[in-house]
């Protein structure tokens, strides 16, 4: 569990590194921007938006990353293009960390990728994502704006096991070759509880076989019956499920992880970033060394540890 045999890929995007074996680099943490229902926004269609509170989201998510040694990124979602070039304008003002284009549907995020390209934010953008039914255009856009990076989503409509989403990726990487990305991340693929168990297995299951940084969005585990908890075990209990959840998926070995709603950033860095740091201890304990910025000297005082630092 505590090493893969397959050799590792570390990525770097947007400065941000991604990947490695399990305790070499911290886990990074996105969070989500402009989502259905979020309260921030006015105007879906048209990309109106809560500007002073965006930013006080964005912001808080940039300090904990500096708090916590855990690097970040922002899942940016949107329902038009008019929509998406003002949210794309704002968040890359806002904070240097990647960002995610998560389109709902494919001409968006099409647009979202031209856009990118025109004004010098390619290099900051992934991909969110290409999934099985893929469009051409989405291929032919990739490939013409140069993109490096995208999210591959393991969702096997046929096959919903691990062994499924392993099956799903294995196409999806033959199509990501195709449209020379170079830096592809794996998402298993969380849509409740009942498939976050074959999303983790997943997860282990193609960094052994790939060696490509890998991750999910383990919080739909339980934003999807968020309703429920709260009516069988109190309105507290949402909180500390999502953080387990996400906790879960670090634990087994995720690289990356979507963790949900970036209003969630106060207890998802410092749960994760407990994580991190005792998985850390394990690689010093080996004799090799982590970057002073990792979590196990951010988290723990720095002065305990001198003989280490």
């Amino acid at each position: 569990m505590f090493r893969i045999q397959k050799e590792q890929k570390t990525f770097k995007i947007g400065g941000v590194k991604v990947g490695g074996q399990l305790g070499e680099n911290p886990t990074v943490l996105i969070g989500t921007l402009f989502y259905h229902g979020h309260k921030i926004v006015k105007d879906a269609a048209k990309g109106v938006f809560d500007r002073r509170k965006a930013e006080e989201l964005i912001n808080r998510q940039d300090e904990l990353s500096d708090k916590t040694g855990i690097p970040c990124m922002v899942d940016v979602v949107c329902t038009s293009t008019e929509a998406l070039q003002k949210y794309l304008d704002f968040v890359s003002s806002s904070t240097d960390a990647p960002i995610l284009i998560e389109g709902v549907i494919a001409s968006n995020k099409i647009f979202g990728l031209e856009y990118a390209k025109e004004v010098g934010l390619i290099n900051r953008i992934i991909y969110n994502s290409l999934i099985p039914r893929y469009e051409k255009a989405e291929i032919k856009k990739i490939q013409e704006v140069g993109l490096k990076s995208a999210i591959l989503l393991a969702m096997n409509t046929k096959d919903f096991t691990a062994k499924g989403r392993v099956t799903a990726i294995d196409n999806l990487l033959r199509v990501a070759n195709i449209a020379a990305i170079e830096c592809p991340l794996i998402d298993t693929c969380v849509l409740d509880v009942a498939t976050l168990g074959q999303a983790c297995w997943a997860l282990f299951e193609l960094k052994e076989k790939y060696g490509f940084p890998v991750g999910c969005g383990a919080h739909n585990a339980v934003s999807n019956i968020g309703k429920r908890l709260k009516t069988k075990y109190g309105k507290r209990v949402v909180e500390p499920c999502t953080a387990s959840v996400n906790v879960m998926a670090t634990t087994i070995g995720a690289d990356f992880v979507l963790y949900g709603p970036i209003e969630a950033a106060d207890y998802i860095f410092p749960a994760i970033g407990l994580v991190d740091t005792a998985y850390g201890q394990l690689i010093l304990d080996k004799g090799q060394k982590l970057e002073r910025t990792h979590p196990r000297f951010k988290i723990l005082r720095r002065e305990i540890f001198k003989e280490e630092i």
